[in-house]
C-alpha cells in the first residue's frame, strides 16, 4: 500500500487497485489543486502498471464520498482568469478520460454523498455501486449555484440518459437518493454497507474484464436520437422557450447547461467536452454565480453551523410546545411541530375554535395524502401530536409557548400574562408578531429575559425561514434555545435585533409601498406587476397587497402611528399609504374582502380591476422602465442597509438569506446586500443618488453605504 497526499493506492492479490480518496486537513474531499495533483499521479501509475492490473475501484475514506468542486477558487475567478480556468477544466477532464479509457474496468464504490464534481468522477467510471442509505444524495446540483457540471457531467449524462431525459436534471440541479438513481440507470447496484458495495465492485470487475464506456463503442447512439436529430424535434423546439419563460433570462446557468447539452449531443465526445468547458468558464466568471455561491453555499452553511447562535450554551431539544391562536398561522405552526414529532397544544379562546384550527390542519394534510405526497400513517401521527385546548391550564409543562394572535398589543399582552405561568421550568415565551417590537411586547412578561420573537412566514408548512428577534432583555440562553427550536423544526433561522417591522417585514413593506407609489404616479398596473416579475420577484407588489389584505396593513399602520405619537416620534410618510387608504375606502381591501387591485371571478383567473385606470390615471410623463425595475430592487436593498446602520442586522448572511428565503427577493442577486456587492458599492451609490433626485428621499443612500463605498468595502 502506498499513498499520495490525497489518494491511497492499494493493489490486492486479485490485482485490483483500490484508490481511496482522503484529502488531508479537510472534512470532505473537494476537486482542488491538491486533489488534481494526486489524481494525476495515480492515473500515471495506473497507466504504467496497466498490464499488472485487473481493475480499479474508486472509493472514499470520508463520510461524504466527494463534495464537488472547490468553490473558494471559483468564487475568486475573474474574467481575466478565463483562459487559465479553461485549461484547468480541460486538464482535469483529460485525466478522467485517461482513466476511463485505461482498458481496464473502473468502478466507483460510493459510500457517501457524491454531488457535483464528486458525482462526475463516478460517471467517468464504467460502473457505480452505492451504499443504500436514504440520507445519501447523488446528482449534479451546480445550476443551483449558477454553474453547470464542468467535469464531464453534461456530456456523460446526455450520453447515458438521452437529451430529453438528462436536460431537466442539468438545468434544475436535481439531486436524488440511491433508489431513484438506480431507477434512472445511473447506478448498477445497491448494497447495505461499504463491504457489500466493495464486494459488488469486485464481482463486476471479474465479470467485465474488457470494459468500455457505451459512447466508446462502435455504432453508439445517444438514447432518443436519430440520424437527423439528437432528440425529438417537438422537444427541441419547445424546451428552450419554456426554459426562458421560467428563468426570464435572469439565470445564465440553466440556459448554458441546456446549450452545452444540445450542442454537445451533435458532436463527438471530445468536442462536446470542450463545449462544456467553455460554458463553465463563462458561468464561473459571471456575477450571478458569485452571488449564489456566496449566499447559498457559504452563508447558508454558516447559518446551518449555528454562526448566529450564542456560544457556550448547551444544545436544547423541545418536546411540548404551546401555540396561542388557532388561525392560519397558529395552526400552521402546530402542523410543523406535529410533523417533527413535537407535542403541540393548540389553544384558542374556546375549545371549538381550537378544534377548528386542528381541522384546518387535517384538511391540508388530507390534500397531500390524496396527491400521494404524504402517507396516511404520517398524517395520523401529525394529528395525534396536536391537542386542541380552550383553557390556559392545558399549556402546563410546555417547553416553549408561541403567541400567534391578532396584531393588537393589548391582546398579545393579555394572552402572555394568562399563559406564561404554565411554562415548564426554564421555558421560553415567543411572539410570532411580524411588526410590533419585541421589547415592548416583553413588558407583559414577568421574565423578559426569556421572551423572544419567532416570526414564521405563511404558509408555515412551506416557508423555510424563521426570523428570530432579540428583545432588549432577551438572554443569550433564550436566543440559543430559540435557534435550536427553529432548526429542530427543519427551518432556516436568521437572527435580528429589535425594531418596528424587524428586518423582513420592514424591507418587504418598501416593495409593496413602492408598487403603490408607482400606481399613484400614473404607471399602469400591468406595467408595475410585469416589471416586478421581470427582475425576478415571484409576484407583483399589487398582487401581494391583495393577498395580505390592505385592511390589515392599514390597521397595522394605525397601530404604528399611535405608538410613534405616544413616544413623541415622527410618523414616516409615503405616497403608497394614500393608495392603500383609498383602496380600503373604496371597499376593495384585497382578495379576502372580495377584491382589491384585482378581481377574482368565481371559477376563473384573477384579472386587474378595470376601475384602476379611472382611480389612478396615467401620467403624461411616463416612468422609464429601467427606473421602474431598479426602484423595486433598490428600495429594498437601501432599507437593508439602514437595518445594518441601525444595528438591526449584525451579519450580512441574515439579510441575504432572509430577503431571498423569507420575502422573495430575487435569488439571482444573492440577497439584498449581496446585490449591492455585485453592482459595486460606488456604482450602487451613484445610481441610488439618481433615483433619489427623481423620485424622493427614500432612495438617498445611507451614510454607512457612502462611507463603505469610499473605502471600497463590501458587505
Amino acid at each position: 500500500m502506498t499513498a499520495t497526499s490525497a489518494i491511497t493506492y492499494h493493489k490486492d492479490e486479485q490485482r485490483i487497485v483500490t484508490l481511496t480518496i482522503d484529502m488531508p486537513g479537510q472534512s470532505a474531499n473537494t476537486m482542488n489543486g491538491v486533489f488534481r495533483e494526486a489524481y494525476a499521479g495515480v492515473v500515471e501509475r495506473l497507466e504504467a502498471e496497466r498490464d499488472a492490473i485487473a481493475g480499479v475501484i474508486l472509493t472514499s475514506a470520508k463520510k461524504t464520498f466527494f463534495a464537488g468542486g472547490d468553490l473558494n477558487n471559483l468564487l475568486a475567478a475573474r474574467p481575466e482568469d478565463a483562459a487559465a480556468l479553461f485549461e484547468r477544466a480541460e486538464g482535469m477532464k483529460a485525466l478522467m478520460r485517461r482513466l476511463e479509457t485505461l482498458g481496464r474496468p473502473v468502478v466507483a464504490a460510493i459510500n457517501g454523498t457524491a454531488l457535483g464534481g464528486g458525482f462526475e468522477l463516478c460517471l467517468a467510471c464504467h460502473a457505480r455501486f452505492v451504499v443504500d442509505d436514504p440520507q445519501l444524495q447523488l446528482g449534479l446540483p451546480e445550476a443551483r449555484l449558477g454553474l453547470l457540471p464542468g467535469a464531464g457531467g453534461v456530456v456523460r449524462t446526455v450520453r447515458m440518459l438521452g437529451l430529453q431525459a438528462a436536460v431537466p436534471f442539468l438545468v434544475d440541479g436535481t439531486t436524488f437518493g440511491p433508489a431513484r438513481a438506480l431507477e434512472l440507470k445511473l447506478l448498477d447496484g445497491l448494497a447495505p454497507d461499504l463491504p457489500g458495495v466493495l464486494a459488488m465492485a469486485r464481482a463486476w470487475i471479474a465479470a467485465n474484464p474488457g470494459s468500455l464506456q457505451p459512447w466508446d463503442r462502435k455504432g453508439f447512439r445517444i438514447p432518443g436520437s436519430t440520424e437527423r436529430s439528437p432528440a425529438p424535434l417537438a422537444w427541441l423546439r419547445t424546451a428552450p422557450v419554456l426554459q426562458m419563460k421560467k428563468q426570464r433570462g435572469l439565470y445564465p446557468a440553466p440556459e448554458a447547461a441546456m446549450s452545452a447539452a444540445i450542442e454537445g449531443a451533435t458532436v463527438d465526445f471530445d468536442t462536446a467536452s470542450r463545449i462544456e468547458s467553455r460554458y463553465i468558464v463563462h458561468l464561473a466568471t459571471h456575477p450571478v454565480a458569485k452571488n449564489l455561491i456566496t449566499t447559498f453555499f457559504f452563508q447558508m452553511n454558516e447559518i446551518k453551523a449555528g454562526k448566529g447562535r450564542p456560544e457556550g450554551v448547551a444544545p436544547a431539544r423541545f418536546a411540548r410546545i404551546g401555540i396561542l391562536g388557532a388561525g392560519l398561522m397558529g395552526s400552521g405552526i402546530a402542523q410543523v411541530c406535529g410533523q417533527r414529532g413535537l407535542q403541540a397544544v393548540l389553544k384558542d379562546a374556546t375549545l371549538e375554535q381550537a378544534q377548528a384550527g386542528k381541522a384546518r390542519v387535517e384538511k391540508a394534510l388530507a390534500k397531500r395524502v390524496e396527491k400521494g405526497a404524504l402517507s396516511a400513517e404520517r398524517m395520523q401521527r401529525t394529528l395525534d401530536a396536536i391537542t386542541p385546548a380552550g383553557a390556559a391550564a392545558d399549556l402546563q409543562g410546555c417547553d416553549l409557548i408561541v403567541e400567534a394572535v391578532f396584531e393588537k398589543r393589548e391582546l398579545k399582552a393579555a394572552v402572555t400574562r394568562e399563559s406564561e405561568p404554565y411554562l415548564a421550568a426554564g421555558g421560553i415565551f415567543a411572539s410570532n408578531t411580524s411588526t410590533l417590537p419585541i421589547t415592548g411586547l416583553a413588558e407583559a412578561s414577568k421574565r423578559p429575559e426569556n421572551f423572544i420573537g419567532l416570526h414564521f412566514f405563511s404558509p408555515v408548512d412551506r416557508m423555510a425561514l424563521v426570523e428570530i428577534i432579540k428583545g432588549a432583555e432577551t438572554s443569550p440562553e433564550t436566543l440559543a434555545r430559540a435557534y435550536d427550536f427553529v432548526q429542530q423544526l427543519g427551518k432556516t433561522p436568521i437572527v435580528v435585533n429589535d425594531s418596528r417591522g424587524f428586518f423582513t417585514s420592514r424591507v418587504f413593506g418598501t416593495f409593496t409601498k413602492e408598487g403603490a407609489a408607482l400606481l399613484a404616479e400614473g404607471v399602469p398596473a400591468a406595467e408595475i406587476e410585469n416589471g416586478a416579475l421581470s427582475v425576478g420577484m415571484p409576484v407583483g407588489p399589487l398582487a401581494v397587497m391583495d393577498e395580505t389584505s390592505m385592511a390589515l396593513s392599514w390597521s397595522v399602520r394605525q397601530q404604528t402611528i399611535a405608538d410613534l405619537q405616544a413616544a413623541g416620534e415622527a410618523v414616516p410618510q409615503h405616497s403608497g399609504w394614500a393608495v392603500i387608504e383609498k383602496m380600503v375606502a373604496l371597499g376593495r381591501p384585497g382578495r379576502a374582502g372580495g377584491g382589491g387591485f384585482y378581481d377574482y371571478p368565481e371559477g376563473g383567473r384573477k384579472q386587474l380591476w378595470q376601475g384602476l385606470a379611472a382611480q389612478f390615471p396615467a401620467h403624461s410623463t411616463p416612468v422609464p422602465y429601467a427606473d421602474l425595475r431598479d426602484r423595486l430592487l433598490y428600495v429594498q436593498a437601501l432599507e437593508s442597509v439602514r437595518c445594518v446602520q441601525e444595528g438591526v442586522i449584525e451579519a450580512a448572511r441574515d439579510a441575504n438569506i432572509g430577503s431571498v428565503v423569507g420575502i422573495g427577493f430575487p435569488r439571482w442577486t444573492g440577497g439584498t446586500l449581496q446585490y449591492i456587492n455585485s453592482i459595486g458599492l460606488r456604482n450602487f451609490v451613484r445610481r441610488a443618488g439618481e433615483l433619489a433626485q427623481r423620485y424622493g428621499q427614500r432612495f438617498e443612500p445611507p451614510r454607512l453605504l457612502v462611507d463603505m463605498a469610499e473605502r471600497q468595502g463590501t458587505f
